[in-house]
Order: structure tokens, then C-alpha cells, then sequence
């Protein structure tokens, strides 16, 4: 559905019927899903203005538009990105999207979940793309609203920030109720229980909540904000463009933290 909201081409029926049912509960389900794409892209820029050159994309789904290597490798030729993604389809589009797109030895992507560290991470060092020595950027964006907390999302991201080298970066997006108004809760309800029918039922987390998952990281100014306020650019590309009135219609908390 992701790649459906984002105006992007590798989806099906399925997933067509089932977005836009979403936009039926939620008419601004579409926005919501540009705002995270456009701060994923402002974070792989910060993280390459900062030296990082090398990101590992967990729960990067099918490619869709604006790829992380595409955005990287447009500022740093020599960048170097791993995806992760537990889906085959995902797995299986994100391989040919590499063959096309991609260069070997700088470009990866392996089927592991977030939620087993110690074979994702194997996995990840496997490729041979990443030297885990040097600083990298780990991205987990609106992913971890799909996970439950009696499957412990919080102690899989306490064992990544452990691996990652010092001056790494931990970049984090993730839904939220925080701002809903008692007006839009019977429509978020409904949507709630839409996702709960497929196979990633919603998880919303209170700003507390999200704060957990980076742990002890020093966050990046301006902290934990909503998704379109993390470093807004005025130059953002056209097909991300939203009609977002208010930054908290977004629903999503956003976030980047660096390992000392």
C-alpha cells in the first residue's frame, strides 16, 4: 500500500483495493505517507553531510519512489546501502530494482526481520558492502508501528544501537495518536481496525514510547518532532508535496539520533 500512496508502480490489486480503502477512512493517509518519504530522504542527506556514507534500510519494502541508494549516490558516488526486508516479493523486486539500478559491491539487499538482530545483522556483514568499523546510518522508518511490543521491538533496537560504530546514526519515524482530536477518532479507529485485517496490524506509540527506541543516543537538533518539521526543505520534490495543514496531521513522530 506504501508504494500505492506515494504515486509508485510496483503494487497490485490487492494492495490497490486495500489503499484505497484506507483513503476512504483516512483522506489523508496519502500525505502522511509523502511526509515520511520526504524526511527519509532529508535524513539520508544529513547523515551524508555528516560523513556517513554507508545505511542499512530495514523493513525497505518494495522499491518505491526516491530509493535510498538513488538519493545517496546523487551526493555520494561512492555510498553504500544495504536493504532488509523479510518479504520475499519485497526481496525478489528490490534485486531487480539493484540490477537495474544498482552497482555490485555498493548495493545489497538481504531477507532477515528486525526482530532476530543477531541474523539480520550476519546477514547485513555477509554482503560484504559495509565495513562495521566505520559510522553508518541505520534507517527504520515507519516500520516499527507494525510490531507489537510483546514481540519486543524495543530490546531489537537497544542490540543494533550496541553494534553500531561510534558516530553512527539511528533514524527512526513512527505513527502515533498523540495529536488526534476526539473528532478524528472515530475515523482512526476505523482505519485501526482496516490494518488490523492485513498482515501488519497498526501499533500507535505516545511520544514516550518512540523516545525508548533511541535510547540513549544524543538526539540531532531539532528532536523528536513530526515528520514534516525534522529539517523541513523548501525545495522538496514535487511528488512529495502534501496538503498538510498542520504538521501534527502527519501522525507521525520522527526523530535522529547519534551514537557518541
Amino acid at each position: 500500500m506504501y508504494d500505492y500512496f506515494l504515486g509508485g508502480e510496483t503494487n497490485w490489486a490487492i494492495d490497490r483495493a486495500a489503499a484505497e480503502r484506507a483513503i476512504e477512512l483516512l483522506p489523508w493517509v496519502r500525505d502522511m505517507a509523502k511526509a515520511n518519504r520526504a524526511f527519509l530522504r532529508r535524513a539520508v542527506r544529513y547523515c551524508l553531510a555528516e560523513g556517513i556514507a554507508q545505511f542499512v534500510d530495514i523493513g525497505s519494502g518494495i522499491p518505491t519512489v526516491g530509493n535510498v541508494h538513488e538519493v545517496a549516490g546523487e551526493l555520494n558516488p561512492r555510498s553504500k546501502v544495504v536493504y532488509v526486508d523479510n518479504e520475499p516479493v519485497a526481496i525478489a523486486h528490490g534485486q531487480v530494482q539493484l540490477e537495474q539500478t544498482g552497482e555490485p559491491g555498493r548495493h545489497g539487499m538481504v531477507q532477515a526481520d528486525l526482530r532476530d538482530p543477531d541474523q539480520l545483522w550476519q546477514r547485513v556483514l555477509d554482503t560484504g558492502i559495509l565495513d562495521p568499523a566505520r559510522p553508518t546510518a541505520l534507517l527504520v522508518v515507519a516500520v516499527l508501528h507494525f510490531i507489537p511490543d510483546e514481540e519486543w521491538p524495543q530490546a531489537a533496537l537497544a542490540d543494533y544501537r550496541q553494534r553500531l560504530a561510534p558516530g553512527s546514526a539511528l533514524v527512526l519515524s513512527h505513527g502515533t495518536l498523540d495529536a488526534v482530536t476526539p473528532a478524528q477518532q472515530e475515523q482512526l479507529d476505523a482505519y485501526t481496525r482496516h490494518y488490523a485485517k492485513t498482515q501488519n496490524p497498526l501499533v500507535w506509540r505516545s511520544r514516550t514510547e518512540f523516545a525508548e527506541f533511541l535510547g540513549d543516543y544524543p538526539l540531532v537538533e531539532p528532536g523528536i518532532t513530526w515528520v514534516p518539521d525534522w529539517r523541513p526543505d523548501p525545495t522538496i520534490a514535487p511528488e512529495l508535496r502534501t496538503d498538510l495543514t498542520d504538521p501534527s496531521q502527519s501522525m507521525v513522530y520522527a526523530a535522529v539520533g547519534r551514537k557518541p
